[in-house]
C-alpha cells in the first residue's frame, strides 16, 4: 500500500507532456509582416524582398510565389486573399514604394494595380471582401469582383479636382478590381481626416484597419481609433460624412511608441444610429481591444493593451501582456483574445481586461511565444520566415486566475 501511494505522489508531481502549442516553419529567409488565413486549408503569407508565399494543405508545405513585377525590393506588409487561385498583397514604403499587385493564377504571374499617388504618402494596411451580387445592381460580372479599401499615413490628399484643402490627413481610399463591369479603379482619398504633426499610423500587421460595413471605416493611430462613416441624416435625408475619435490610452511620448493593432468581437458591433444634426456624430459601441507599446522597448509592459468592454470608450487593462505586442486577434470558438509581439504571447479570456502568458510546454521551442509580427489565426508570422501554427488548445486557459 506504501509502494502504490508512493508511485502515485511521484505521478502527480512529474510534469505532463502537453502537446505543443505551435507547429514552427521557415520555408523563406524574408521578414513576415502579412498572412491571410482564407480557409480549407488556403493561406498567404508576405514580406520583404517581394516575398509572397501559399498553402493549400493547411501549412503542411509553403509554395514560394513568383515574384511580381519590379517587386524584388519592396516589402509586402499586407495581404488579402480569397481562395487557393486570387490574392493581392499590398507593400509599405513611401512613396511610389507603396503598391497593390493582384494574382488570379494563383501567384504564377501578378498585375500591377495601384501605385500610391503621393510621393510624401505611405500605405499601412489594406482589407478587401468580395463583392456580393446584391451591391451589383446595375450589372453581374462574370468574375468575382472585390472591393476594398487602403490606409495610409498623413498627407495632403485631394479628394477631387476642386479640393483645395492644404491639410495633412490620413489617406483613405477605396477601390473595386477584378470585376468584368468596369475596370480596376482606385478612388481618391476621403481628405476629412485630419491628422496633427507626429501623428501616424503603423504597418506593423495589417492590422489597424477594420471594415464593419461597406460605408463604415475604423482605423487606428498611434493614440485614438478613428471611425469613418458616410450616411444620411435624420430626418431630413441629407448625405454626411461622420468622424468619431476614441482615445486609446497607450503611451505616445516617442515615435516609436502607440497603437499597433486592434480586433473588434464581430457580433458586438452596434448598429448605426441616425445621424441627426443636433447631436453631432456617435462613435458605436463594441467589443474591441487595442494592443501596441514601444518597438523599441519590447519588454516595457506599461501600457500596451486596452479595451472598452462593449462601449466606446477604452480604458487600459488590468493585467497588461508582456511587453510590446504588434499583433491581436479574437478567436470565436474558444472567445478567446490573442496578442504576439517579439518577447511573448498572451491571451485574454475577459475581453481584453487581463492578460495571462502561454509560455511554451515541454514539447515546444523554447522560444515558441516569441518572434511573432502578425497574425490569421491559426497562424502568426514574424522574422527571418518564421511561421507558426497554433494548436487550438493553446487558446484553452489553464485557469480561471488572470
Amino acid at each position: 500500500m506504501r509502494v502504490a501511494s508512493l508511485l502515485l505522489a511521484l505521478s502527480a508531481a512529474a510534469p505532463l507532456a502537453l502537446h505543443p502549442q505551435w507547429t514552427i516553419q521557415t520555408p523563406t529567409t524574408a521578414d513576415l509582416r502579412g498572412i491571410d488565413n482564407v480557409g480549407k486549408g488556403i493561406a498567404w503569407a508576405s514580406g520583404t524582398n517581394g516575398t509572397v508565399l501559399r498553402t493549400e494543405d493547411a501549412g503542411y508545405l509553403w509554395q514560394r510565389c513568383t515574384i511580381p513585377p519590379n517587386a524584388e525590393h519592396l516589402d509586402f506588409r499586407g495581404i488579402q486573399a480569397f481562395d487557393a487561385n486570387t490574392a493581392i498583397v499590398m507593400s509599405s514604403g513611401p512613396g511610389d514604394q507603396s503598391r497593390l499587385y493582384k494574382t488570379t493564377d494563383g501567384c504564377q504571374t501578378w498585375t500591377l494595380l495601384f501605385t500610391n499617388p503621393d510621393k510624401t504618402g505611405f500605405w499601412d494596411a489594406i482589407k478587401a471582401h468580395p463583392v456580393q451580387p446584391s451591391d451589383q445592381p446595375n450589372c453581374q460580372s462574370s468574375t468575382q469582383a472585390i472591393a476594398g479599401s487602403i490606409l495610409g499615413d498623413r498627407a495632403v490628399h485631394k479628394s477631387n479636382a476642386y479640393d483645395q484643402v492644404k491639410i495633412p490627413s490620413f489617406y483613405l481610399a477605396t477601390f473595386t478590381i477584378n470585376s468584368s463591369c468596369s475596370k480596376d479603379t482606385l478612388n481618391a482619398s476621403a481628405s476629412a481626416i485630419f491628422s496633427a504633426p507626429g501623428v501616424a499610423s503603423f504597418a506593423a500587421s495589417n492590422s489597424v484597419l477594420y471594415q464593419p460595413g461597406p460605408t463604415v471605416f475604423w482605423l487606428a493611430t498611434a493614440r485614438q481609433l478613428i471611425q469613418y462613416e458616410t450616411g444620411f441624416s435624420s430626418p431630413s435625408h441629407d448625405k454626411v460624412v461622420t468622424v468619431c475619435g476614441m482615445h486609446i490610452p497607450l503611451n505616445r511620448a516617442t515615435p516609436s511608441q502607440g497603437v499597433f493593432s486592434f480586433a473588434v468581437r464581430p457580433e458586438s458591433v452596434e448598429n448605426p444610429k441616425p445621424y441627426k444634426l443636433s447631436n453631432g456624430p456617435h462613435c458605436r459601441k463594441a467589443d474591441i481591444v487595442a494592443v501596441g507599446g514601444d518597438y523599441q522597448n519590447p519588454n516595457d509592459r506599461t501600457a500596451t493593451a486596452a479595451f472598452t468592454g462593449g462601449s466606446n470608450k477604452f480604458q487600459l487593462a488590468q493585467t497588461m501582456p508582456g511587453g510590446y505586442r504588434s499583433a491581436v486577434a479574437y478567436d470565436p470558438t474558444t472567445r478567446t483574445w490573442i496578442t504576439v509581439g517579439p518577447n511573448g504571447t498572451d491571451i485574454s479570456t475577459d475581453d481584453g481586461r487581463n492578460w495571462r502568458p502561454r509560455h511554451p510546454t515541454n514539447n515546444d521551442a523554447p522560444d515558441a511565444d516569441q518572434h511573432w509580427n502578425a497574425l490569421s489565426l491559426p497562424y502568426a508570422v514574424g522574422p527571418h520566415g518564421r511561421i507558426g501554427i497554433l494548436n487550438p488548445s493553446a487558446l484553452k486557459p489553464l485557469s480561471t486566475k488572470p
